[in-house]
């Protein structure tokens, strides 16, 4: 946490990543909905879902439009979905976090890394699915980001994508021989080779270990509602917001 008399020169870089995480969560809001159906995300215009009338720019505008409009499509009065908000929300908060944790230009990778991760996080906790179109890109921007921001730590960040990958497709693997069934998805170890291309091989193991406490701690809670050992959790959830955090929490500079 920065300095109180640092916080002016940061407004600026919390309002504009805030902003635009506000912008970008409506598209990862859209995303998460028309990827999974295999509809079109980028060239179809938004629709209300009651009355299916298209949408003008003043009804897409981020948090604003559905506070203004109380939830409701203007026309039809079909209520709007409140995941639509929230992700927003949830969008803008990771673009604020990103400029106040992260120093200078470097918050703004920080923030891309986040709002992706997020979308990959609700996709999972949603379908239980990682795309490929998704997972095996971050990789490559990881890489791309660790070859200009410090080149020297690039064979690190090889490395970890490697490491990521190998590690838990080995464990899949493992559990299917051992129990005849498969226990981790091939998108999380896709994920997992995404947190070693931004982090590096060496924080890998605490990145796995948060994200497998998280999952003890969420599958103990809801251990009431008669979670068994063939229930399945998204462990594509934890892994992300495991990876940010350490993402985050990394000495900086470099």
């Amino acid at each position: 946490m920065p300095d109180s008399h640092l916080l002016p020169l940061l407004l600026p870089g919390l309002l504009l990543l805030g902003l635009a995480g506000a912008v970008v969560g409506s598209f990862i809001a859209l995303t998460s909905l028309r990827l999974p159906r295999g509809e079109p995300v980028v060239v179809s215009r938004s629709r209300c879902s009651g009355c299916q009338r298209q949408l003008t720019a003043i009804e897409l505008v981020p948090l604003l439009s559905y506070l203004v409009q109380r939830g409701r499509c203007r026309h039809c009065a079909a209520a709007i979905e409140r995941r639509y908000p929230a992700i927003e929300g949830a969008a803008a908060v990771i673009g604020i976090v990103a400029a106040v944790a992260v120093p200078g230009t470097q918050a703004i990778p920080a923030a891309i890394l986040g709002w992706w991760l997020l979308l990959l996080a609700i996709l999972d906790g949603e379908y239980f699915w990682l795309p490929s179109i998704l997972t095996l890109p971050l990789v490559a921007v990881g890489l791309a980001v660790t070859a200009v921001v410090d080149p020297a730590a690039l064979t690190d960040h090889l490395i970890g994508a490697v490491c990521g990958y190998a590690s838990l497709a080995g464990i899949a693997a493992l559990y299917r021989s051992v129990r005849g069934r498969a226990g981790l998805g091939g998108g999380d170890a896709r994920l997992f080779a995404a947190s070693g291309a931004w982090l590096g091989w060496l924080p890998l193991p605490l990145v796995l270990a948060v994200a497998a406490v998280a999952g003890l701690v969420v599958a103990l809670l809801l251990w009431r509602r008669r979670l068994s050992w063939t229930t399945r959790l998204p462990f594509g959830v934890f892994l992300a917001a495991a990876t940010w955090l350490v993402y985050l929490v990394r000495p900086w500079p470099y």
